[in-house]
């Protein structure tokens, strides 16, 4: 039987923090690798040693199969988990880890390989008799015969990356006008996250479940699965919310693609934990989409429908043992649901966000998978996700309740975040009615403006920074009572608004903006204690200068104090200068000074966290100037291209 007793951790963020808690407390010693851009993280700080494996790009670092290699040499461990992501899915990196005498805790990598190719992994389970959606999944690869298959297909279609996953190179075609620009940008994106440009075709169906199986098989030929998650709540084809059971499962169902998902899982031997997905459409027939040959970023909420550790289990695996359970013995417990938590401004379209991690204080009473610690830069080198809040219920009304006070209660200030989205996705009434489709979000929220800031936020900002103020420059005196009948107007920014406030003082901490009485009460830089109204809140917040971060009805604000700001002079920039929406490097730059351009042209495409954004003109004109290449590292607000 296979031995370890150190193991090394490939991956980083929340998921190498999960793996250490469990390998930790079952006495294994574990290793971190990081990149220079996670030298401080917190999956470094738990691990028992940690080593240094490149710069902060993936292909310098966490896809370095060497330098991983080296650090398992280096540090004397005798086993590798994978985690998700990155190397994860990547069969060289299993034989490489196994030619090192090291133990891969994962599949074979022959099974890697053949279900990470989502042309060959379809032509593999049509031969095993598993149900699969109308596609192409052939091996010619060129512009026309791609057209002449979506014809035959017929619209609208989706196109995948073969070897992708997490929606990246992945697009749905609505009309035969789109399908050539979508073919391309899909090859890009897929060769640049997947080192393959693959692609393969499939019928689109009309407002299907997303619903998959966990599966586990051991070395000894047994292979069960335990129950399955509805992940159909998605944005960019990427899971935002995932639920354990799925609210339509019958038990009829769930035994029918159980047993779909065991044909898969022996179409191919597998070893270890695997997920086997499914489109289930409004008919009650479901089709194979794809088996994710790892743990899923989603796992825990089968772990707290179940009683079960599948990071145990993997291990257990890895070390030769059989399964604990038979499939008679698997029971399913209440309803468990999960949020990912993202840097990213869903009014921008889900736009990844970078930036600095001020304040981070979980709630509690939940489980909160993460990798974060404040102060944290976020940067652009990496999936945006920054955890995941899971919650317990005896029903699924309890478990969605419990989740969206988690997610309310959740402190994230300094970089924006889809919070505030999350908690209005589990407020719908068709959420809450188990009543959706992987066109929810899409259907609901297709046009996600900013909150609107209220009355009641803006006194908060303007008591905040006025209590601060006396605090520092009049701390001598008992109050705030100095020429108490005069208020002081306050100029607040926040986005590219400006408000004036005014602050009258009635007492010491005790202030009334507009009709708003607030009593502060307590503030320590972190939380305040104040009467709004004569309603007692505890508001948490950040104060840097004349920053201020405050979470406010859900709503995380970074509120400016302009009061002395002497007014810019400078005429905005008008809609010819494209800036970066965020921190990135540019791939590719479409065209060149002098060129004359039209109002949508494509001009520059920004690669950041893994996702690949087009930069497009937004008025008729002449390129009057190009200030980067392609492979220029950009910061969030560069002007990259300017048009007269």
């Amino acid at each position: 039987m296979p031995s370890f007793n150190k193991i090394l951790i490939a991956n980083r963020g929340e998921i190498a923090c999960r793996i250490q808690r469990t390998a930790q407390a079952l006495g294994y010693r574990t290793v971190a690798v990081y990149s220079e851009a996670d030298a401080n993280a917190l999956h470094v700080r738990m691990a028992d040693e940690a080593v240094n494996i490149g710069p902060a790009p993936v292909q310098q670092s966490y896809l370095n199969i060497q330098a991983i290699l080296d650090a398992a040499r280096l540090t004397g461990a005798d086993a590798v988990h994978p985690g998700y992501g990155f190397l994860s899915e990547n069969p060289e990196f299993a034989k490489a880890c196994i030619a090192a005498g090291l133990v891969f805790i994962g599949p074979s990598a022959h099974a890697i390989e053949l279900m990470g190719s989502k042309r060959l992994s379809k032509i593999a389970m049509l031969a095993a008799g598993v149900p699969c959606i109308a596609g192409y999944q052939g091996s010619a690869q060129d512009d026309a015969t791609l057209q002449n298959e979506a014809e035959r297909i017929g619209y609208p279609l989706m196109i995948k990356a073969s070897a992708g996953g997490g929606g990246r190179g992945m697009r749905l075609v609505h009309t035969p006008a789109q399908l050539l620009e979508q073919l391309h940008t899909a090859r890009s994106e897929a060769l640049n996250a997947f080192g393959s440009d693959e692609l393969i075709l499939e019928q689109a169906l009309i407002a299907p479940r997303h619903v998959e199986i966990q599966l586990f098989g051991d070395a000894h030929g047994n292979l069960i699965y335990l129950g399955e998650r509805d992940c159909s709540v998605q944005r960019r084809h990427q899971k935002v919310i995932e639920e354990a059971p799925c609210p339509v499962m019958t038990a009829e169902l769930r035994q029918a693609m159980g047993e779909a998902a065991l044909k898969a899982g022996r179409a191919v031997e597998y070893v270890g934990a695997g997920t086997v997905e499914f489109l289930l459409d409004q008919n009650g027939q479901f089709y194979f989409l794809e088996m994710n040959t790892r743990l899923q970023v989603e796992h825990p909420v089968t772990e707290l429908i179940t009683g079960l550790d599948l990071v145990d289990w993997q291990l257990q695996i890895a070390a030769g043992l059989p399964l604990p359970l038979r499939q008679e013995q698997v029971t399913l417990t209440g309803h468990a649901m999960e949020v990912r938590l993202y840097a990213e401004d869903p009014a921008q379209g889900f736009l990844p966000q970078t930036g600095e991690v001020l304040r981070w204080e979980p709630a509690a009473g939940v489980r909160v998978d993460h990798g974060l610690q404040a102060p944290q830069r976020i940067s652009p080198f990496y999936d945006p996700m920054l955890g995941k809040i899971i919650a317990h219920g005896a029903t699924r009304e309890e478990a969605r309740r419990k989740l969206l006070r988690a997610v309310q209660d959740c402190v994230l200030l300094g970089v924006p975040s889809n919070q505030r989205l999350l908690a209005d996705l589990l407020q719908h009434p068709q959420f809450v009615a188990a009543d959706f489709s992987t066109g929810f979000i899409a259907e609901h929220f297709s046009d996600i403006a900013r909150p609107a800031i209220s009355e009641e936020a803006l006194a908060l900002a303007a008591a905040l920074f006025y209590r601060h103020s006396a605090a520092v420059h009049r701390p001598a005196l008992a109050g705030w009572r100095n020429n108490a009948n005069v208020p002081w107007t306050y100029r607040l920014g926040i986005d590219e608004h400006r408000h004036e406030v005014s602050v009258r003082l009635l007492a010491d901490d005790h202030v009334q903006v507009a009709n708003i009485d607030i009593h502060i009460r307590h503030s320590d830089g972190r939380w305040a204690s104040l009467d709004i109204n004569g309603v007692r809140r505890r508001v948490a917040y950040h104060l840097q200068g004349t920053q201020l971060w405050l979470l406010h009805a859900g709503n995380s604000l970074c509120v400016s104090n302009q009061t002395q700001t002497v007014a810019s002079r400078e005429a905005p920039a008008s809609n010819g200068t494209v800036k970066a929406p965020m921190d990135g490097a540019i791939i590719l730059a479409q065209v060149r000074e002098g060129d004359r351009v039209s109002k949508g042209q494509l001009l520059l495409v920004l690669e950041a966290m893994k996702m690949e954004h087009p930069l497009k003109a937004g008025i008729d004109g002449v390129v009057k100037a190009i200030h980067v290449t392609a492979g220029d590292q950009v910061r969030n607000r560069q002007v990259l291209l300017q048009i007269e």
